[in-house]
């Protein structure tokens, strides 16, 4: 008889009494291949066990998340597809596996899931309205992702630093750090690169210094002339003309409509080198998003950055920051792009009559969300730093009063500079809690 513990075709499950260790029957499709269980943290549920699966990731015994199996980076490597029709109808649909789709009746998202999970709430509002359908199999499958890295302990120690940094939150926003929910997505993104190439023209507000600097031919000219009108600093509005090439590599453009823009700005930093060939065991036990930014969509808002780009790189060429009748002949060329999976984690809580929405960074752990203000406390602050300004005026007033002059015009001038001291402070406040709030 055998004396290991536990007995061999049982693995530990989740415990309902601290302390106490519970074990539970494989299952058929479990015995059959008597994946070992061992030891890990998840970072959907924070379990501490996991039994290997076929592929060589692992399966949370708690949740049924999967960890994927180490697979090859590839990278900035990774294959990039032109803009032709050819390629687009080549594109590969789908998910790769079937999957289940979460829509929102409060927020309009589309996530979708795996079919395992029994989640009922949405992961950008947190509403429970949400109907389950079968996820659709007709949009783009995702050549690349980057896999998750950062864990929910990791979340949670995060969100409580930053629950923190400043003085102008309610304290018991500490308390939420603890509770919520912290929900890993991965998030559709597009990456495009592109040449840009353009000639461009413009009057320029010079001066002979600025024309010397830059070594116009006709500037001597120029300045005997200006010197007959009268002009003695050599000051007129020149042409100018120049050429600007530029190369963007991998412009980020998100493909969710769902995400604040301002939030995922503040989340750049994704490390593209990590990029690995996308596998459906990825989103085994996660959520994802399908893009509801298509493609040509996409496209058309990266080119308007890249216009932008290019535009100030012609500008950067003019002789002086003043200029008119700026005009730019624009050509694009070597334009490619990838569809790709970001990883990020979704916390989203109500404090008092209102949603926020917290996101965290799943490769780097970099937050950004919303805040709410503590105006009560903010007032309180606001009104004792003016207590000092008022002090000083009574004073003033006080002396000016009996005549005192020598003493009240001095301290009525420091109260003056108090006061406006007190100004800058209450604007540079209520511009900082209003980015807490409005982020």
């Amino acid at each position: 008889m055998s004396n290991s513990f536990p007995p061999e075709g049982y693995v530990q499950t989740k415990s309902a009494v601290s302390g106490i260790e519970v074990f539970r029957p494989l299952k058929p499709e479990e015995l059959e291949d008597a994946r070992p269980v061992v030891d890990f943290r998840c970072p959907n549920c924070d379990g501490a066990t996991a039994y290997s699966t076929d592929d060589g990731g692992l399966i949370c015994s708690f949740c049924g998340y999967h960890e994927a199996p180490e697979v090859e980076i590839v990278g900035k490597g990774a294959q990039e597809f032109e803009f032709t029709v050819e390629t687009v109808e080549r594109a590969t649909n789908g998910w790769g596996q079937e999957r289940k789709e979460l829509v929102c009746n409060s927020c309009a998202s589309h996530i979708t899931l795996s079919t395992e999970m029994l989640t009922h709430t949405c992961p950008f509002c947190g509403s429970n309205a949400v109907v389950q359908t079968r996820a659709p199999q007709d949009v783009l499958r995702p050549r690349f992702l980057v896999p998750f890295v950062t864990t929910t302990e990791n979340c949670r120690q995060i969100t409580a630093v930053w629950l923190q940094n400043s003085w102008m939150l309610p304290q018991d926003l500490q308390n939420l750090a603890r509770s919520t929910e912290y929900t890993p997505i991965y998030i559709p993104f597009w990456t495009f690169d592109a040449r840009t190439k353009a000639t461009w023209r413009a009057e320029v507000f010079n001066t002979d210094a600025n024309r010397r600097r830059h070594s116009a031919p006709n500037w001597k000219w120029e300045r005997n002339a200006l010197l007959k009108l009268g002009n003695r600093e050599g000051k007129q509005w020149d042409w100018e003309s120049g050429a600007a090439s530029l190369f963007t590599d991998d412009l980020l453009i998100s493909g969710s409509k769902q995400i604040n823009l301002t939030l995922l700005k503040q989340l750049r930093g994704y490390r593209l080198n990590d990029l690995v060939p996308y596998e459906p065991t990825f989103l085994a036990g996660l959520s994802a998003q399908a893009y509801d930014v298509d493609l040509e969509t996409a496209w058309a808002s990266a080119r308007s950055s890249m216009r932008a780009k290019t535009k100030e790189a012609c500008l950067e060429q003019a002789s002086a920051r003043s200029t008119r009748n700026f005009s730019m002949n624009l050509d694009f060329s070597e334009e490619s792009w990838r569809y790709i999976l970001l990883p990020l984690y979704l916390a989203p809580y109500r404090y008092g009559d209102k949603v926020f929405q917290v996101i965290i960074n799943g490769q780097t752990g970099t937050i950004a969300g919303q805040r709410p203000v503590d105006w009560r406390k903010v007032a309180q602050y606001l009104g004792l730093a003016f207590l000092p300004a008022l002090l000083l005026a009574i004073v003033a007033a006080i002396f000016l009063a009996n005549g005192n002059d020598s003493v009240g015009v001095p301290v009525g001038m420091v109260a003056g500079f108090s006061l406006f001291i007190w100004l800058i402070f209450v604007i540079d406040t209520l511009r900082k809690a209003g980015r807490l709030a409005n982020a």
